[in-house]
C-alpha cells in the first residue's frame, strides 16, 4: 500500500471563497477522517489551510499534505525556492507529496525531477509526483527521476474514466489521484448515477466517489458545509459489481479541465 492509497479519499481545497471558509473546511475536514490534503501554489489562502492544520487536534504525521508547483516554477532553482516558499506559506517543515501541476511551460522532466529529487533528499519533501502526465509523460518521467513517483494526478470520473492511463499508472507503480471526481457538478445530471443512489439511499457524489475507489483511483473532492462528511460517507459505501458495471458502461465523454497548453492537446 502507498503513501497515498492508505489514506483513501482525499480532501480537495481549490477554489475556498474566503480565508475564513478554508480554515473551518479544513478542520471539519480533519475532524470527519479525511487525512490526505490537497494543495496547490496557485490556489487561494494557502496559508489559511496551514493554519487549519495547525489548530487541529489531528497530529501532523497522520495528515498526508500534497501541493503542487507552478508549470511556470519548474526550473531547477525555482522547483527549490518556490517548494521553499510554500512550506513557509503552510507553515511546515515538510510537503509529503509535491506534484508537477502540469508538465508544460518551464517543465523539463529532467531538471524539474532533478531538482525535486534534491528536495527529497534534504527532507523538505516526501515524495514526488505529476498532475495531469499522459501515459508517455508518466513513462519518461518515471525513467528520469531520481527519486520514484508516487502519484499521478488526473481528471476522472464516470465521463471520463481514463482506463488506459490507470492500467499504465499501475504497470510503473504510480497510484492514481483523481482530481474533478464529480465533472465539476456533470454527474448529477446522470439518469444512472442516480438512479444507483436512490436504490443505495446514498447520494450521487458518494456512488461517484465509491466507484472511483473501487477502481483503485483516490478522489480528492472539494467540500464545504454538509458535503464534507457526505462525501467522506463514500469510503463506507461498497458498490455492487452490477452497479459498478451500470457506470462502467456510460457513455458520455467529457473532459472538465482542458487548457490549450494541455499534453493531450499538443
Amino acid at each position: 500500500m502507498g503513501p497515498v492509497s492508505s489514506r483513501s479519499l482525499g480532501f480537495g481545497t481549490a477554489g475556498f471563497e474566503s480565508r475564513s471558509v478554508a480554515v473551518q473546511s479544513v478542520r471539519e475536514a480533519l475532524d470527519v477522517g479525511y487525512r490526505h490534503l490537497d494543495t496547490a501554489q496557485q490556489y487561494s489562502h494557502t496559508a489559511a489551510i496551514g493554519e487549519a492544520i495547525a489548530e487541529s487536534d489531528v497530529p501532523r504525521e497522520e495528515i498526508f499534505i500534497a501541493t503542487k508547483l507552478h508549470s511556470k516554477n519548474l526550473t531547477h532553482d525555482a522547483v527549490l525556492t518556490e517548494t521553499r516558499s510554500i512550506l513557509d506559506r503552510l507553515g511546515l517543515d515538510t510537503i509529503d507529496l509535491l506534484y508537477v501541476h502540469w508538465p508544460a511551460h518551464t517543465y523539463d522532466p529532467e531538471e524539474t525531477f532533478g531538482a525535486m529529487g534534491e528536495l527529497v533528499e534534504s527532507g523538505a519533501v516526501r515524495h514526488v509526483g505529476g498532475c495531469n502526465f499522459t501515459a508517455d509523460l508518466l513513462r519518461e518521467a518515471v525513467s528520469v527521476s531520481p527519486v520514484p513517483l508516487c502519484a499521478n494526478q488526473i481528471e476522472m470520473h464516470p465521463f471520463l474514466p481514463q482506463d488506459d492511463l490507470l492500467e499504465t499508472c499501475r504497470a510503473e507503480g504510480v497510484d492514481v489521484v483523481a482530481h474533478t471526481p464529480l465533472a465539476g457538478g456533470a454527474v448529477f445530471g446522470s439518469d444512472v448515477l442516480r438512479d444507483i443512489a436512490t436504490e443505495r439511499d446514498a447520494t450521487v457524489a458518494q456512488v461517484v466517489l465509491a466507484w472511483l475507489l473501487a477502481r483503485g483511483a483516490y478522489p480528492i473532492p472539494k467540500a464545504t458545509g454538509d458535503h464534507i462528511g457526505e462525501n467522506y460517507a463514500a469510503t463506507a459505501l461498497a458498490l455492487t459489481p452490477e452497479e459498478r458495471a451500470r457506470i462502467d458502461a456510460i457513455e458520455t465523454e467529457r473532459r472538465v479541465v482542458d487548457y490549450e497548453f494541455a499534453p493531450w492537446n499538443r
